[in-house]
Formats: C-alpha cells, sequence, structure tokens
C-alpha cells in the first residue's frame, strides 16, 4: 500500500511548527499505524532527517500514551480502539493521512506529535487517590460491595487517560476523565470516605489547569478508546453539588458555635 502522509512538525512548544509532507509505500496492510510511522522514520534517517517524534509505550491499548489526531479525529477512524491498536487495512491504498498532536492549551506541544499531559497528573495528585489508617482494618476483598457498583466502578477505571476526550470536545474539557477517575473511586466503600474533598480538589483543579467546560456534544464518548460513558460526568456533577451542600452547612454551623 501507499501513503500520503501530511504530518505535524514542530521542534519545540516555542516553534510555530506545520505539516510537512512524505510518502509512503510498500506497506502491509496488516501493518500497525505505529509500524508504518517506524518504516517511515528508517526513511527519514536514512536520509539524514530528523525522525518523527511521537509518544508510544505499551502499543496494546493499555498505557495511553499513543494520542494522534488522525484524519480529524482521535486516535483514527475506528471506535473503541486506540492509535497502536489501528492497522492500516482501516485505509485505502492512495489516502492521504493528516496526523496532528491533541489541540489543547493545557497540553502543551513538546515536539512534533508529542504533547506535554502532566496537567492529567496534577489532577490525579489532587485527589484520585484512598488513604486508609493502618492497623486492624479489615481486608479490601472481604468488604461487600454491590455487584451494579462494581461493574459502575470497574467500567469507569477503564480510563487509560490517553486525552482523547480533551482533544475531541470543541471546548478542550477534561470532565470525562476527571469523572471516570472520581466515579471509580466514589462507588466504592474505600473510596467514600475522602469522596467530598476529591471532587472538589481534582474539579478545582481541572478548572485551575486550563481545561473548559463540558460542551455537552457526546464528543468525548463517541471517541474514547474504552468507551467510557457521559454517565460519569452526571456522577461527578452531582458529587461536586452535595459536597459544596455539606460543605455550606459546616460552615454555618460553625459559625453557629
Amino acid at each position: 500500500m501507499i501513503f500520503t502522509l501530511k504530518i505535524w512538525r514542530q521542534k519545540n512548544a516555542a516553534d510555530k511548527g506545520g505539516l510537512v509532507t512524505y510518502k509512503v509505500e510498500d506497506i502491509s496492510a496488516d501493518s500497525s499505524f505505529f509500524e508504518m510511522l517506524d518504516m517511515l522514520n528508517q526513511q527519514l534517517i536514512a536520509q539524514g532527517v530528523d525522525p518523527v517524534a511521537f509518544d508510544h509505550d505499551c502499543r496494546e491499548g493499555i498505557c495511553g500514551t499513543c494520542s494522534l489526531y488522525i484524519n480529524g479525529r482521535p486516535h483514527g477512524p475506528l471506535k473503541g480502539v486506540t492509535t497502536c491498536q489501528l492497522h492500516m487495512r482501516s485505509f485505502n491504498n492512495g489516502d492521504t493521512i493528516f496526523i496532528e498532536p491533541w489541540r489543547c492549551g493545557a497540553f502543551p506541544v513538546i515536539k512534533d506529535l508529542i504533547v506535554d499531559r502532566s496537567a492529567f497528573d496534577k489532577i490525579i495528585q489532587a485527589g484520585g487517590y484512598v488513604s486508609v489508617n493502618s492497623g486492624g482494618i479489615p481486608d479490601a476483598n472481604t468488604i461487600p460491595v454491590p455487584k451494579p457498583d462494581s461493574d459502575a466502578a470497574f467500567d469507569a477505571a477503564a480510563c487509560i487517560g490517553c486525552g482523547a476526550c480533551v482533544a475531541s470536545c470543541p471546548n478542550a474539557s477534561a470532565m470525562l476523565f476527571v469523572s471516570s477517575k472520581i466515579s471509580h473511586l466514589a462507588l466504592l466503600p474505600q473510596g467514600r470516605v475522602e469522596a467530598q474533598h476529591r471532587v472538589q480538589q481534582m474539579v478545582s483543579t481541572m478548572d485551575s489547569l486550563g481545561f473548559g467546560n463540558c460542551s455537552n456534544t457526546y464528543a468525548c464518548e463517541a471517541e474514547c478508546p474504552k468507551e467510557i460513558s457521559v454517565v460519569n460526568i452526571a456522577r461527578m456533577n452531582r458529587e461536586f453539588l452535595a459536597a459544596l451542600l455539606f460543605a455550606e452547612k459546616e460552615k454555618q454551623i460553625s459559625f453557629s458555635l
């Protein structure tokens, strides 16, 4: 197969950057998208040209680092797959393929197709954890959890933090990512102790990092490679409102005392 690739090249965050056209030939239909890029880079290195920088790790759809905007869609044309799970048989011979990094102010470009997604790490650090006192506590596996809650928590925990939700949202909202992290902890008894503090801290951090509000277009759900539901956003909003009401009630009690 033969493809014309229009790839975003950018030396660093300060560089203006732009699309550069390359042609690749003799690509197997069974090659993964990244194998195709590897072949392009071998070609560029042989020509003495700086290879295209792109992010990847597991190449098994687990780590979430393979974040590319392909022909105007996060992770490419298929539903429920990451870029590393995309194969060239999903394209037609002779196609022109546009490959770009995520477009979001909170995800600045480091080089070419690699963006800095440490904003997600800061959100997780703000509250994406549980803490327990050491000592005579029951084993986690002995705590009964209703089956609907465990299923919903597991579905939310499937989020790999790739950022496709941000890339697909007109407002560059991170609410699907944040709500999935809040949901999978809030639905379990181990996470209820810090639920109110967690949702306020994570939402506040998300807002401070420059992510937009939910656009209600459901684009995040449509483009999420793990097909995480926007139901989690509704759950996060309820958690956030309940936390604010509880905090206000505590403030009134303290003031009256």
